[in-house]
């Protein structure tokens, strides 16, 4: 960090630019509490204008002479390239143009807020984190196995210590201030990690766009260009950060991971030391998912680019052959009747035909069908015929309203979750049809590295299946 390189970052970094705009404390306070505090990824154009309209008409209350600019020219200028502290895009299927913080514009504000006096700062939790983390390091990076053991002995022998003094009534309990300083610890990182998503997420769209461009432009073979992508895709992807998000992902798409957070969050939040926490911490989870999907959305963008690039390459290769053919044609037809001069017309064949007489298949006389000519008696028992028109019907709209009345109970919810919420009444019918709505369901996921145990009844009896981990949300603002 020279000299020469703070002054380029003075110039060109949008972060720096924010601090030194003549309207940044406005600037910052319209972002951080738009976006920062409230959690959200996006925020669509009218959201937005109304959220910028009431901080003004807050600000002219004090000073009428201030910000005489409407919300529409601000929101404008934050998102112009000389600015870039918002980004405007279009969500698929929608005309109204949505809006997101931009990482550089994300770490400006996050720096000032680490400026605030805070009334409590707890040391203690880092403390531990940086030891614990330390101590893994050490452990889990040695390869000698008796090193190994000796470590899980000692912490064996720790835990043995810890449960002999529970067992003899001594539990050691933390205390208010311990609560707050490691419930601190816990709510510091919990944003920073959805800060690193937008970081994250700014790449791979950096990519895709540089992906565009490139297919713009791009006249040479198509696998030259397919190389450069994907080899800058891997370089993303294989990078610590991409590593990093994909461990975190895999960890965090887990059902039993996810109920785990659910409920330490809850057990967490009725402590009474954290009676004054930050109550959208209860839903931390759900804005890490939102988080995670909004890259994963972004990585699917462009593979989506990439097999359009394709497909319009193979449809111009195609129509160019099909053209040269029709010419080739059209010359022959000419050539046919008046060949050119010294020309030859005629062609060999590419092979000689060769038929061999004992190739031919020799002569078998169909076989003879005996016919049972039996006369047929009419039967005087009485058969039901009522089961052959009795065929199960399962309404899917039915289904799409169960998972609904259970996303109003919580933030999302697996497939076994709405089936103990809303019993199946039509047994392996029913489930496979919440497959079927599943997969037309824009808000939900699927994770085939990850299965389910879900149950019905069928006649009182307890039926048990394995399904893909199906997870339905309550969608994203976009």
């Amino acid at each position: 960090m020279d000299h020469d390189y703070l002054t380029s970052m003075q110039r060109q970094h949008p972060g720096w630019r924010l601090l030194r705009a003549g309207n940044a404390p406005f600037v910052a306070s319209v972002l951080h509490g738009v976006f920062i505090a409230g959690n959200a990824r996006t925020i669509s154009e009218p959201v937005l204008l109304e959220a910028v309209d009431d901080a003004l008409y807050q600000r002219r209350q004090l000073d009428p002479d201030t910000l005489p600019r409407s919300a529409k020219d601000y929101v404008t200028e934050w998102t112009s390239p000389e600015k870039g502290w918002l980004r405007s895009f279009y969500p698929p299927r929608s005309d109204v143009p949505s809006y997101d913080i931009t990482p550089a514009a994300e770490k400006a504000l996050v720096w000032l807020d680490s400026l605030m006096a805070r009334q409590f700062v707890g040391t203690e939790s880092r403390l531990l984190t940086v030891l614990r983390l330390l101590q893994q390091i050490v452990e889990e990076s040695q390869d000698d196995p008796r090193e190994r053991l000796a470590a899980l002995h000692r912490r064996r022998a720790e835990l043995d210590a810890q449960i002999a003094l529970v067992e003899d009534g001594q539990v050691h309990v933390l205390d208010d201030t311990a609560v707050r300083d490691r419930f601190q610890q816990f709510a510091s990182t919990s944003r920073e990690l959805l800060s690193d998503f937008r970081e994250v997420e700014a790449n791979f769209r950096a990519l895709d766009r540089g992906v565009r461009e490139q297919i713009a432009a791009w006249d040479g073979a198509r696998g030259s260009l397919l190389d450069e992508v994907f080899g800058q895709r891997e370089a993303i992807a294989d990078s610590d950060q991409g590593v990093s998000f994909r461990a975190f992902y895999d960890f965090l798409m887990g059902a039993q991971r996810q109920d785990e957070f659910d409920e330490l969050l809850d057990s967490a939040l009725a402590l009474p030391a954290l009676r004054d926490a930050d109550p959208s911490l209860r839903y931390v989870v759900a804005d890490w998912l939102r988080a995670a999907d909004a890259v994963q959305s972004t990585v699917a963008q462009l593979s989506h680019q990439l097999r359009r690039f394709l497909d319009d390459r193979a449809y111009l290769e195609n129509r160019r052959i099909a053209g040269l053919m029709q010419s080739i044609e059209a010359r022959a037809l000419r050539l046919r009747d008046e060949p050119p001069p010294g020309t030859p017309v005629e062609i060999d064949e590419a092979k000689a035909e060769i038929s061999v007489p004992m190739a031919r298949r020799l002569y078998a006389p169909p076989p003879r069908i005996t016919l049972d000519t039996t006369p047929v008696q009419a039967g005087d028992e009485d058969v039901a015929t009522d089961e052959l028109f009795d065929l199960i019907s399962v309404d899917p709209q039915r289904l799409r309203d169960a998972v609904a009345r259970t996303l109003l109970q919580r933030d999302q919810a697996t497939l076994g979750q709405v089936l103990r919420d809303n019993p199946a009444e039509q047994g392996l019918a029913e489930v496979l049809t919440y497959l079927s709505v599943a997969d037309g369901d824009g808000n939900a996921v699927f994770d085939p590295a990850a299965s389910e145990q879900v149950s019905w009844q069928v006649e009182g009896t307890e039926v048990q299946a394995e399904v893909p981990l199906i997870i339905f949300t309550g969608g994203t603002d976009e």
